[in-house]
């Protein structure tokens, strides 16, 4: 599906990336973790080609990113970023319809069916009620439920996630990766997501990239890369690692010097 070679990044100076190479498979769910810093976010512009890397390149199906003129990619990859959508002025609706402009004529006019798809999207991230109001009225998490509705409006093939969950309650974190995992298996989807909650990403990502010093420290299952070692190793914390009671999938307990009470 997305396959990195030999990839290098440098900001201002500074080594981001050095030399990493790995592919992602169809219809999976990665998650990409790592310290702040530590060029997460960095690597997923890389393979959107919204950044261009110092050296190597990304492949989609075979073909360099470079390659794609910018509305036919997007019908192939929808972004989730950070800070995203348009600051004032527009309705929920009206957001999310914006994501099916990879589909649309120079008129701003599509064939018919784009309503259901956007209808879909506002019902799946519970925004119906929402729908005609001000995004700048809103909070900070149901703007990222509105992100989230928008990509799902592209009806992407690949769908990468700058750290979904900032800003949302823990309940709404998990409605939210329900919903992208859910859609995920239902539609055959690729999910490349930073996440910060190593937890979570445990959960619903089928493999974990681990970003360190600039390179891949570890690329695989939760159950290979989520490991005492790894976690003091990467983020200098001691940790205990257990399965979780309901799914098996690793799930971390980390460890304090300061004893409770």
């Amino acid at each position: 599906m997305i396959e990195a070679r030999r990839l290098s990044k440098i900001i201002a100076g500074k080594q981001i990336l050095r030399e990493i190479s790995f592919s992602m498979q169809e219809g999976r769910m990665y998650g990409i973790i790592g310290p702040n810093g530590v060029g997460k976010s960095t690597l997923l512009q890389l393979l959107t080609g919204m950044e261009q890397p110092n050296s190597g390149e990304v492949l989609l199906r075979e073909r360099a990113v470079s390659a794609y003129k910018r509305k036919d990619l997007a019908k192939w990859v929808a972004v989730l970023q950070q800070g995203g959508l348009p600051a004032v002025g527009f309705t929920v609706r009206e957001v999310v319809t914006m994501g099916r402009f990879p589909y649309q004529n120079w008129l701003g006019e599509e064939t018919s069916g784009s309503g259901d798809v956007v209808e879909d999207a506002l019902g799946s991230m519970g925004l119906l009620d929402l729908q005609h109001r001000r995004i700048d009225q809103l909070s900070g998490g149901e703007r990222q439920r509105v992100a989230l509705a928008k990509v799902m409006a592209q009806e992407p093939e690949l769908l990468l996630l700058d750290e979904p969950t900032t800003y949302l309650d823990i309940g709404y974190q998990i409605q939210l990766l329900d919903t992208v995992k859910n859609w995920q298996r239902e539609r055959g989807l690729t999910v490349i997501s930073v996440l910060h909650d190593l937890n979570l990403a445990a959960h619903y990502c089928d493999a974990l990239l681990v970003l360190h010093d600039g390179g891949i420290e570890a690329f695989g299952s939760p159950s290979e890369v989520i490991q005492p070692e790894l976690i003091q190793t990467v983020f200098g914390a001691r940790s205990i690692v257990l399965p979780h009671p309901d799914t098996g999938v690793p799930q971390i307990l980390l460890q304090s010097g300061v004893q409770p009470g």
